[in-house]
């Protein structure tokens, strides 16, 4: 059986990491580096890294931060925000980044996928998808989430996994920093078209989110942002209780 991972997520803003709710509502939280040498010494499996108005604002992705964070960590880090083209992900890669994570650049240009991939290898690339429910339909925004593209999440996931997505990351606005648990109907819809990793984003609010997401079979990591930087819930804890529940993890 393949472990289950526990990734928190860094949204950063103008060089720190916030967080928000329905991606509204930001508020500030730490320094990035500070919180990237807490993870990686709790037993995070992964680390992410957004930028999170590098779209909005139309510029790249800031590298200083990303840089030092880079320095402090020896988990896989997952690098996002302003990912336009190739040029971006070699930029980001040479600052230590893994994995590069490609959203709103995707929909601009959805060739990006194919020749990422080509490029740099399907483990490499990570598409992320911001997912809303417009009547009834699940819906893809871009612009962190601002901006109703009219795609139809299920078929842009399919897409990308064909155009060579190694991993998608599924965040759901609907339950974004709501704590009520992750949206397990979407991440169900998604994860039986997909045969690729599928990184559930969004609603985490206790260790039994957890539980529930890994049971249901319809992911294989859990990320969350607040639970884990406001100390509500620590990742070794989590950890053992969903290893206590036959979830096996890398403890």
């Amino acid at each position: 059986m393949i472990t289950k991972r526990i990734i928190p997520c860094l949204d950063v803003r103008n060089g720190r990491v916030v967080k928000g709710v329905n991606f509204e509502g930001i508020q500030d939280v730490a320094s990035p580096v500070e919180l990237a040498h807490f993870y990686n010494d709790s037993g995070a499996d992964e680390l992410v890294f957004y930028d999170i108005t590098a779209s909005y604002e139309n510029r790249g992705l800031f590298t200083d931060a990303l840089t030092q964070v880079a320095k402090e960590i020896f988990i896989p880090l997952t690098v996002g925000g302003g990912i336009n083209t190739l040029d971006d992900f070699d930029r980001v890669l040479k600052c230590g980044a893994d994995k590069v994570s490609v959203n709103s650049g995707a929909i601009k240009d959805p060739s990006l996928i194919e020749k990422a991939a080509k490029k740099y290898g399907d483990q490499c690339v990570v598409l992320s998808m911001d997912i809303k429910r417009v009547d009834g339909k699940f819906r893809i925004f871009s612009k962190g989430g601002r901006v109703d593209t009219g795609i139809d999440a299920l078929e842009w996931a399919k897409n990308g996994e064909n155009s060579g997505a190694g991993e998608l990351v599924v965040n759901s606005i609907d339950t974004d920093g709501v704590k009520q648990g992750f949206d397990l109907e979407m991440l169900q819809a998604i994860s039986e078209l997909v045969t690729i990793p599928v990184i559930a984003s969004g609603g985490a609010g206790k260790k039994e989110d957890f539980l529930e997401l890994f049971r249901a079979g319809c992911a294989d990591a859990g990320l969350a942002a607040s639970i884990f930087h406001f100390k509500e819930l620590s990742i070794a804890d989590l950890k053992k209780y969903l290893n206590d529940n036959d979830i096996e993890m890398r403890i």
